[in-house]
This record gives structure tokens, sequence and C-alpha cells, in this order.
């Protein structure tokens, strides 16, 4: 027999109202109430069950989150806060990868399917703003990122130009003059490349430094393979550089390995610098130094403000995402 309700009520000592209200996230419950409920929920392996939660509310407690790539570990972690997140609030996360294709982003954004999710939280890399604008009409959205940032949707995202800008600065002020760039625009990471492009920009302007075009090297994905390549084209290319910037973690790591095999000394010969401070950065040899975004307050702030969609409450979040420069040993030492 299917544990219900009434059993988790009659093992905890409380009503069956309670009981709904600890399971839907309600927060008018106390302490000692809730823990009981808790409890008595995970001794008996109680499961709502979505049909009826639907049919009774009209919400099925269920919420998707829409990213890139599961195995780009950034987007791994997102997920993983974004669900803890989420259970603290009684929500279960159905997690969808999109591979940045357009049609699969719409496909998430509009539900996945008809009565399955209560609302959606997508990091996008190919819809466009008229897609975002018809769907969120009928499904509350929050959106992750800089893809679409003129959407009148809900929108958290880390200032991708000042967070490059900050940490070329970090680059220029350890005596680095000629620092190459990992994964600048292409068609697939068009927008957050730019932005950290400019950002980079900015910070040699702001310092009357100029950049070095012929050290700008694009990567077909990011990923440590591609920050690898990216590395032995510069090296190949004969063009000297002291430091690099690469547009993620992954392609940071990447570059490490193609360094080492040419004999170049990190941070003596060249520095290296990340963005998204991945848990693997505080284990690679050496350090990485890397922008690290407060992924945890991310995921809680999309997680907190499609729950409060749902639950009728308007208010305007602030979209921006603190952030951090994380010096580690890669950039170790003055020039």
């Amino acid at each position: 027999m299917a544990v219900r309700l009434k059993d988790v009520a009659l093992l905890a000592g409380v009503s069956v109202k309670t009981v709904s209200n600890v399971i839907n996230g309600y927060p008018h419950v106390s302490a000692t109430t809730r823990a009981k409920v808790e409890a008595a929920v995970e001794q008996l392996d109680y499961r709502p069950n979505l049909q009826a939660r639907s049919l009774r509310t009209g919400r099925t407690g269920v919420i998707a989150l829409g990213v890139p790539r599961l195995d780009e570990v950034y987007f791994a972690e997102v997920a993983a806060h974004v669900i803890e997140a989420a259970d603290r609030l009684g929500l279960t996360v159905l997690v969808e990868q999109t591979d940045g294709e357009r049609q699969r982003e719409l496909e998430v954004l509009s539900g996945i399917r008809p009565g399955l999710v209560d609302g959606v939280i997508l990091s996008p890399l190919g819809l466009l703003r008229e897609d975002i604008e018809q769907t969120a009409r009928r499904t509350p959205v929050v959106m992750l990122g800089e893809h679409v940032t003129d959407s009148t949707v809900d929108h958290l995202r880390i200032d991708n130009v000042k967070a490059a800008a900050r940490l070329t600065h970090t680059l220029l002020a350890a005596g680095r003059r000629r620092i190459a760039v990992v994964g600048t625009p292409t068609e697939r990471h068009v927008s957050a490349a730019r932005l950290r492009l400019a950002g980079y920009e900015r910070a040699h302007e702001e310092l009357g430094i100029p950049w070095h075009e012929e050290l700008w090297a694009p990567a077909a994905n990011y990923r440590r393979a591609d920050g690898a390549a990216a590395i032995h084209r510069l090296v190949e290319a004969g063009a000297p550089f002291d430091a690099v910037f690469c547009f993620n973690d992954l392609l940071a790591l990447g570059a490490l390995a193609a360094l080492r095999q040419h004999g170049v000394r990190v941070p003596e010969d060249v520095a290296v610098g990340g963005f998204d401070d991945i848990d693997e950065c505080a284990y690679s040899v050496p350090t990485l130094t890397t922008v690290s975004p407060d992924k945890v307050q991310l995921a809680v702030r999309a997680v907190h403000t499609l729950h409060a969609r749902l639950s009728g409450v308007e208010e305007s979040p602030d979209p921006d995402v603190p952030f951090v420069v994380v010096e580690r040993d890669s950039t170790a030492g003055d020039r």
C-alpha cells in the first residue's frame, strides 16, 4: 500500500494539514514541527502523488532546470546548488541538458510537456528574446546568464565585463604585459565571451596598456582539450606571451597542461587565470587563479525568485550576483 499523508501525520503526531504545509514548503511552521514531519516522511519513505497534488492545487511541486551541458563542471555545480535550494522549499527539480540548441531550450522553456512543471530556471545559449517573452506568459521563468539581457522576465547574472576586467587588472598588476586570451567569441560562445573580452580590453585601457590581438584564440568548445589546443596554436605561432586569460576554468586547466608540455613554467614564465572557480581549481598544479561567482547565491536566488512567482509574490530581485577574484599559485609573484 502506498504511504499516505494521513500515515505521516499519525506518526508525527500532527494534522494532515500540517504535513501538507511542510511538504509544500510553507514557511509558517515551527522548526520543531517541521523536524518531526520530515523525520516521519523519511521513516515511512513517503513520496508525494504529483498527479493528485496537481489536481488539488494546480501545481506539481516540480520545476525544470535547463543547462547547456552537465559535463561542464560549472553547470553541474550550479545544478547541485539549485537542487539543494529547491529541496528546502519542498520542490523537486527536473534537470534537462539542452546542448545550447534553441529547439531544446524552447522545450524546457515551455515546461517539457503540459502540466509537468510549475516553472523553469534556464541558462540559454540559443534562445531569442521573443521566444522568452512568448513562453513566459504561460510559465514562470528565471533566466541565468547574459545571453538574453533585454527580456522582461526575472534574470540573474554575473557582471562579466567587470569580472573580466578585475582578473585582467590582477595580471597587469603583476607585471604581465602580453596577455593571451583563450575563448574569444565563436558562434556557440558569443555572449559571455564578448563581454569577457570587453572587460579584458577595459582593463588595458584603464591602465593605458596596449593589448595584442595576435594573442587572441577562439575555442570551439569550452573544455580542457580546447584550451590545450589554443595554447599549442599560440606557441607554434611564435608570438611571445607572459600570461593567459582563459574564459572558463576548463580551458585554463587544458592550458596548464599544454604549457607544461612545451616546457613553460607557470607562473614564472606565464601566468594563467580562469573563470568560474570550479572545485578542481583548488587542486590543479599549480592551483588556479580564477573569477569566483557566488554559485550558491545564484542558485538560491533563482529558486527563491521562481518560488515567489509561483506563490504570487511580486518582487524585483537584483540581477547581479556577486563575484571575487581568487588568487592562487598560477599567478603568484610579480614580474
